[in-house]
């Protein structure tokens, strides 16, 4: 029986849901990176390193929340806190002290922040960052880093996965996309040659600082560091978009990492304990435009801003993250796991590559890890892993009871170990001989 036979198989009731999900929903998703043939899991519970569907079928999982689940599933204090703030009421259309005690932490731990605004996802985030950054500087345009992921809004859905001409994606605005400046990561004349062109107008540049989702596409720190100093020298705004990386990689982000202070920084995911909510952060001179007697007032609301039940997530998870350095426990997990993940390839003979950085990796066929620097992958070489050969890889992982992301990708939390990296290694041992017996393994790129 086939991989994609033994995967209908074995997911008939998740099969079930998707059907009567096609029938309300395009696609049957609430979000396009949730689109998989023949059917995405159906998932009824989650604990620790664990997620079961609705089959009964228990996975180890390193797919993470999509990176937010920094402690995993069910964290116990995270999990107390929740309870505790829910039997107080989830909704109160006034400030409460959660909203306060979480802003503080923010602000004592991420270098750039001193004060915050808070919003109800990334995404809204970095909506609200550049309409600060256009009415703080008075200019129009944005510029962006090519791959990288800013969320769905206009000003980031041209150049993320599609649209690198700078054409507007569709239902964008011609006169939204004229105003984003797209440059390719590590592009350092690029980037010159955009302040160069466009200094006077550009009001803000805002980057993934470990590059596109997490590292797909890696960016050096040199040049983040270089887009900094530009944006200044322009009296542009430099805004590090830390969804991800924030309380990930470091207990001060990413830019504590690279000794940066961003204008704005974006916040989400970990940074909200794993659960709906985000939050711009910045210089006070630069937040002050949300204030209501600033000459530029920019307009901010949410009914969901700074929700009580989030905040009690998120004081929980960061206490914890700071408490017990997690992000150095889970980095150098990470790194074992890559280092294992290339051993494992190198035996099998195979051109494989495993990097990333921090506490997680990302997969690309057709890189030796003896000859393939990861710093300098280029957007050219993403091309080479088949769409098909990927769905299948992952389809025959969900089979042997391990999920990752559908890039290829995995994220580390607070709960696994090295126990669970040897797991991952020996199933990925038995994945890739049912892929080369089934023909699958060496499928040219679409």
């Amino acid at each position: 029986m086939s991989i994609f036979d033994d995967y209908k198989r074995k997911t008939a009731g998740s099969a079930r849901w998707a059907e009567r999900a096609r029938a309300v929903m395009p696609d049957g998703v609430t979000a396009d990176t949730r689109v998989f043939e023949p059917h995405g899991l159906y998932i009824s519970h989650a604990q620790g390193t664990y997620k079961t569907d609705v089959d009964g079928n228990a996975y180890l999982d390193f797919f993470g929340g999509h990176g937010s689940l920094v402690l995993g599933h069910g964290y116990p204090k995270v999990n107390a806190a929740i309870a505790e703030a829910l039997s107080h009421g989830v909704q109160y259309a006034a400030s409460h002290p959660m909203e306060v005690r979480w802003a503080e932490r923010i602000v004592r731990q991420i270098p750039g922040v001193e004060k915050v605004r808070f919003a109800g996802s990334g995404t809204e985030a970095t909506l609200l960052a550049l309409r600060m950054a256009r009415a703080y500087t008075g200019r129009r345009k944005i510029l962006r880093i090519a791959t990288h992921y800013h969320g769905w809004h206009d000003f980031s859905a041209s150049g993320y996965n599609s649209h690198f001409d700078g054409q507007p994606a569709p239902g964008v605005l011609e006169e939204i996309a004229s105003h984003t400046l797209l440059i390719r990561p590590d592009d350092f004349a690029g980037l010159a040659a955009a302040f160069e062109a466009h200094g006077a107008d550009i009001a803000a540049m805002i980057a993934e600082p470990v590059g596109s989702h997490f590292g797909v596409t890696p960016v050096s720190d040199e040049f983040l560091q270089a887009g900094a100093e530009l944006a200044r020298s322009q009296g542009a705004l430099f805004i590090l978009d830390e969804v991800i990386s924030g309380f990930r990689v470091g207990n001060h982000g990413m830019q504590g990492l690279l000794g940066l202070k961003p204008d704005l920084t974006c916040l989400a995911k970990a940074a909200a304990g794993g659960l709906p909510g985000g939050m711009v952060g910045g210089r006070e001179e630069v937040m002050a435009v949300l204030a209501r007697d600033s000459a530029h007032k920019v307009l901010h609301q949410g009914t969901f801003t700074g929700n009580p039940v989030t905040a009690a997530a998120a004081i929980a998870t960061i206490d914890e993250i700071v408490e017990r350095d997690v992000c150095a426990r889970i980095n150098a997990l990470g790194e074992h796991a890559r280092q294992s993940m290339n051993a494992l390839f190198a035996r099998k003979g195979l051109d494989w590559l495993a990097y990333g950085r921090f506490s997680g990796f990302h997969l690309m066929p057709g890189a030796s890890p003896h000859e393939s620097d990861p710093s300098r992958i280029t957007r050219g070489e993403f091309a080479r892993p088949s769409p098909k050969m990927i769905a299948a890889m992952r389809m025959a992982l969900i089979l042997e009871g391990v999920d990752i992301g559908g890039r290829g990708s995995v994220f580390l939390s607070f709960q696994h170990d090295e126990g669970h990296i040897e797991q991952l290694v020996e199933t990925f041992d038995r994945v890739l001989d049912r892929l080369a017996d089934e023909g699958l393994l060496d499928t040219p790129a679409a």
